[in-house]
């Protein structure tokens, strides 16, 4: 059996990390995106933008990962072909058992040069982290090859996919044999338009939510359920199915 799963925000709430678009509790309600996610933010603010990324890093780092994704690790596990496809950009799935991760929106804990692309090891965004709680102005390193800023490797508002993340979730769902849709608003473009795409192509979408979403109308089934409650749920189904 071959299942996507395509996980959002939701997903990682449940350990601990902030989701963004949360009215009380959401990054962007406390923070403005445009001062803190677009090129041209790092570049008028490098310092300030670097900060809080770091911040960002710092606590995903402290943060485990939840019985939900213990679940789908688990279901890799016991012989099912498991493609999950992320929008969130912690290491959480990874960390968890699960192998096969794309990460539409790029990794939080990795950094590259803005200019050049470089990398370094070991990654500096993940350097022992001195900050405050809401981070601090810190200024990003230079790179060795040619000078210039690094930058934290998430994508950031107007910014395209990766390609490779993005071509891997389109194969993958035209493998599929089913599509497990966790914890996203389906709000957010293109990765909102992958569970229309399996609709599309006759595949079965579930989707595991608290809440309604806007993708709600158009799935095959809606749990209302939290990520590790729904997974853990669908991980003894699939056992004993």
């Amino acid at each position: 059996m071959r299942l996507v799963v395509l996980t959002g925000a939701g997903m990682s709430a449940e350990s601990g990390v902030p989701t963004f678009r949360d009215a009380l509790t959401g990054l962007w309600a406390r923070f403005d995106p445009e001062r803190l996610a677009t090129p041209e933010a790092f570049r008028r603010d490098p310092d300030l933008v670097w900060g809080w990324y770091r911040w960002r890093a710092a606590q995903v780092q402290r943060v485990q990962p939840n019985a939900g994704h213990a679940a789908i690790a688990a279901m890799e596990r016991d012989g099912i072909e498991v493609d999950v496809v992320t929008q969130n950009v912690d290491d959480l799935h990874e960390r968890a058992g699960s192998t096969r991760v794309h990460h539409l929106h790029g990794h939080l804990l990795q950094s590259r040069c803005i200019d050049c692309g470089a990398t370094a090891e070991p990654d500096p965004i993940v350097a022992p982290y001195e900050g405050g709680d809401e981070g601090r102005h810190e200024a990003p390193p230079r790179c060795a090859r040619c000078s210039g800023l690094f930058r934290p490797g998430v994508v950031w508002f107007g910014e395209a996919l990766p390609d490779d993340a993005w071509s891997a979730g389109i194969s993958a769902l035209e493998r599929a044999d089913g599509v497990v849709v966790v914890g996203t608003s389906g709000l957010v473009h293109p990765a909102a338009s992958l569970p229309g795409l399996a609709r599309w192509r006759g595949l079965h979408v579930l989707e595991i939510n608290p809440q309604t979403s806007a993708l709600t109308h158009d799935v095959d089934e809606h749990w209302a359920m939290t990520a590790s409650a729904g997974l853990t749920r669908l991980a003894e189904e699939l056992r004993s199915a």
